[in-house]
């Protein structure tokens, strides 16, 4: 079955969605659990827990760890929906970065290249793809750019992480694909840092040598810090309690740096207008 550009929308009421609904119903029942029970536990409704058992919507990959969660079927359903979903659009070495992304409750992300994927508009990220190393060696970047955009998914519903953004001002002002792409990106990171579970900052030029030359994340998943971060050819999450410390440290410099939520999103319309 194909999928379009935005990851799963051709897979709802498909038969892999009602059977993937249908293992959660009888789960569910086996554990002597209502569907108003499982919303609960999973932060979702009733009537989301019914339209998945149904078959009608696919779940979300927060849902699906929500229900191994409650259900104490370790990572079945997360793998089971990631299988679906994915397939092999994910590299093996991002795969962990999904998996604590999808599991967390706490994201704070340094930016000073690009906004980080989530928070990318598909058009931008497909600019991205194709200035990319994939692209360059001939490679089909489709299938990764659909999990790229899938990802955005994540900021909805009551599951929300808390996700805390810090862009340097390069990451906003490097040209990225025509003047109203760039526009379109901008305007989608002012639009973004509304949501009541994000704050975006930037850290100015004015700001003077950045704490950090590199990107990285810091994720909390059942209340354990991770550190992802990238190399050229890859990237690596540790969880070193050490580690995920220096790398906190290293955060807060960074946000004591950057502007403030309230100048930074002025900050960003001020940039847009040299697209107009």
């Amino acid at each position: 079955m194909g999928r379009g550009k935005n990851g799963d929308d051709d897979l709802r009421g498909s038969p892999v969605a009602r059977r993937l609904g249908e293992d959660i119903k009888q789960v569910r029942l086996a554990r002597k659990l209502t569907q108003k029970q499982l919303g609960h536990g999973t932060g979702y409704s009733e009537g989301y827990v019914s339209r998945v058992e149904a078959g009608i919507r696919l779940p979300s990959e927060r849902f699906a760890a929500g229900c191994d969660k409650v259900f104490g079927t370790g990572t079945l359903f997360a793998e089971q929906l990631r299988r679906l979903l994915h397939g092999d659009r994910i590299p093996e070495w991002f795969a962990s970065y999904i998996d604590l992304e999808e599991r967390a409750d706490r994201v704070l992300d340094f930016s000073p290249i690009f906004p980080m994927g989530m928070l990318q508009t598909p058009e931008y990220a497909e600019a991205v793809y194709r200035a990319g190393s994939m692209a360059a060696h001939g490679e089909d970047f489709n299938p990764a750019l659909a999990a790229r955009i899938n990802r955005r998914k994540l900021l909805e519903g009551e599951g929300a992480p808390r996700l805390w953004v810090v862009f340097t001002e390069a990451c906003l002002r490097t040209p990225v694909g025509p003047a109203s792409m760039m526009r379109g990106q901008l305007k989608h990171l002012e639009e973004v840092s509304q949501h009541p579970r994000v704050t975006i900052q930037v850290l100015p030029y004015k700001a003077g040598a950045s704490p950090c030359p590199s990107p990285y994340t810091l994720l909390r998943a059942d209340a354990k810090w991770s550190v992802y971060t990238e190399f050229p050819h890859g990237g690596r999450a540790y969880d070193d309690e050490r580690f995920a410390e220096a790398c906190m440290d290293m955060y807060d410099l960074l946000r004591a740096r950057a502007l403030s939520p309230e100048e930074s999103v002025s900050y960003i319309r001020e940039i847009a207008e040299v697209y107009q």
